[in-house]
Formats: C-alpha cells, sequence, structure tokens
C-alpha cells in the first residue's frame, strides 16, 4: 500500500497482521506435533522391546510386565499434560471459586518437603497474611507445583529452596527461589515453552510441559509469570496475580 493512510491502507495492513499471526500458530502447531511425536517414541519403543523380551524370555515375565507398566504411565501422564495444555490454549479454565492462596500453599510446601527430604532439600516458607482469590483451585495448585517440582529437579542435594509469598499493592506475589544452575539470559522466556529442555538436553522424568502448562493458567488468571537468574546462582520463578 506503500505510503497511503486511508482505510484500505490500515485493512491491509490488519490483513498482513493476520497473516503473521496464522503463519506464527501454524509453525508452532508443527512444532508441536513434531515434539510429541518425538516424545511418544522413547516410551513406545520400550514398551516393544519389553513385549518382545517377555515373548523371547518368560522367565523375566515380571520384570517385563513391571517396565510396561512403567512406560503406560508415563504415556498417560504425557497425554494428560498435553490435554491440559491444549484446553489453557482453548481458553477453557473451569469453574472459579473462592480460593484459601494460604491454605493452597501451604498443602504445595508440605508435600515439596516430604518429596526433597530424601535429597536433604530444604523448603524454606515466606508468607505473608493471605487472602482468598478468585481462581480455579486445581488449575493453580497444579501451576505453583509445577513450578516448586522444577525447582526441586534442578536443586543439588543439601540446597535450599525458598519460597514467598506476599500482598502487593493490587496483586498478590509468589516466588520460588532454588540454587540450582540457572538458566542463560537468552533462554529465560523459553522455559514456558512446550517440550523446553536447556541446550536442548533431557533432563529428569519430566516432559518440558510443567513450566509451559504454569504461564498459561497464570495468564488465565490475569496474572504475570516471570523468571530470572539470582545474582549469588539458582533461579527465581515470579508469580503476580492481580487482585480484582
Amino acid at each position: 500500500m506503500g505510503r497511503r493512510r486511508d482505510e484500505l491502507a490500515d485493512l491491509g495492513r490488519d490483513f498482513d497482521r493476520m497473516t503473521e499471526r496464522l503463519c506464527a500458530l501454524m509453525s508452532a502447531q508443527r512444532n508441536l506435533l513434531h515434539d510429541v511425536s518425538h516424545e511418544m517414541r522413547s516410551p513406545l519403543a520400550r514398551l516393544q522391546a519389553a513385549i518382545g523380551l517377555a515373548r523371547q524370555q518368560p522367565a523375566r515375565m515380571e520384570d517385563s510386565l513391571l517396565r510396561i507398566e512403567r512406560e503406560s504411565e508415563r504415556m498417560n501422564r504425557l497425554v494428560g499434560e498435553l490435554l491440559t495444555l491444549s484446553r489453557l490454549d482453548a481458553g477453557v479454565t473451569g469453574v472459579q471459586e473462592n480460593v484459601d492462596l494460604g491454605e493452597l500453599l501451604s498443602n504445595i510446601v508440605e508435600d515439596a518437603r516430604f518429596e526433597g527430604a530424601t535429597r536433604q532439600l530444604r523448603i524454606d516458607f515466606v508468607a505473608d497474611e493471605m487472602l482468598e482469590i478468585m481462581a480455579n483451585a486445581e488449575l493453580l495448585h497444579r501451576a505453583i507445583e509445577n513450578i516448586v517440582r522444577n525447582a526441586l529437579r534442578y536443586s543439588p542435594d543439601g540446597g535450599v529452596i525458598r519460597i514467598e509469598a506476599g500482598r502487593l499493592p493490587g496483586a498478590l506475589r509468589l516466588a520460588v527461589i532454588d540454587q540450582g544452575p540457572g538458566v542463560p539470559e537468552a533462554e529465560l522466556e523459553t522455559i514456558f515453552s512446550p517440550f523446553f529442555r536447556e541446550g536442548g538436553q533431557v533432563s529428569g522424568d519430566g516432559y518440558g510441559l510443567g513450566l509451559a502448562i504454569a504461564k498459561r493458567v497464570v495468564l488465565a488468571h490475569n496474572g504475570k509469570i516471570r523468571a530470572r537468574n539470582q545474582p549469588s546462582g539458582g533461579l527465581s520463578v515470579e508469580i503476580l496475580l492481580t487482585m480484582s
């Protein structure tokens, strides 16, 4: 449209923006399909190997059945996380209700302390008086739990994870701070993308969906989420939930 500044030029620019958005969505869909296929390939290969072993060595049937059960559980967990991600992307967030944020956080901290005990991880929970907020309790619990579990996964044995919660003017703030290796500055936004693994490497038993789900839940509740490296080392993931 050159230098035109009339309604036709505005319409052309709107079409250009819409086209760019559609291209980005299609590219994201292709990438997600590729990643899902890649993630499913490994457990399926192990399932086939376990079935083959059971046929060739009936004496090891119990070991094969345990392997089949384990891989089936992994696939079921992956499918469940993908369904959650898909619903959030479609704007389906379920029924919202008054949620006691203090009680929700206390339950998550209790679970984290239990899980981290075998590695001598200490969970420090520092919180102001919390309020009730309008939210989907199940989704909000899952989002915060995913962030805490990410901190557990990357924290060194004997380390400390600090969970802070407090009230700001017009908002509630939650921060989960670990003593792990942190994340390269260029990847601080990318960690919230589905199937992200730092440096492209597989780490732990996760599928790289936890933080992606957390971000979508926070955005669905009109909140903000960000990650930043701590000056002393480790990663801090911070959530701000706007009070209505």
